[in-house]
């Protein structure tokens, strides 16, 4: 697929049949990600795929509102930053999830940006910290978002 064609087709879906998506796929996107431009190369981004239910069902309480189709998706995944490498791993990271959205979408899978920083969840609490306590992450990781990707419900 032509890489305008790639920009045209992508937009976010939110609705995802039940077919999981493989982690071969998954590992596969995270290694096209991690091909993105970065500052100075220092390479901050760091990924983490997720395919348990159980997690992506906690994940899905994650937000106030716009979260919640994770507990359907077929995968996800975290998009997180080093700040002590990088102060601008806010932009390296939105330029990797950037490419995770158009891959998805090269290989036929649907997908949906899910912001986490400066983000509530339902009981006013830091969306960002939520998740660094769900998986346990060091205290300069900062998290981005999230990822939804799922085969396109029909």
């Amino acid at each position: 697929m032509e890489f305008l064609d790639l920009i045209n087709k992508r937009h976010s879906i939110r609705e995802y049949s039940e077919e999981p998506v493989s982690i071969e796929i998954l590992n596969k996107l995270v290694e096209w990600a991690k091909l993105a431009p970065s500052s100075r190369n220092k390479k901050p981004c760091d990924f983490i795929v997720v395919t348990e239910k159980e997690m992506l069902s906690k994940l899905s309480q994650s937000k106030a509102a716009g979260s919640q189709m994770l507990k359907n998706a077929g995968g996800a995944i975290v998009v997180t930053g080093d700040s002590s490498k990088s102060d601008v791993w806010i932009e390296d990271c939105s330029i990797a999830m950037t490419y995770l959205h158009l891959a998805a979408v090269d290989l036929g899978l649907g997908s949906c940006w899910i912001q986490i920083r400066n983000r509530k969840t339902a009981d006013n609490s830091d969306s960002e910290k939520y998740i660094k306590e769900l998986f346990g992450l060091k205290e300069n990781t900062e998290v981005l978002a999230v990822l939804s990707l799922g085969k396109i419900k029909s």
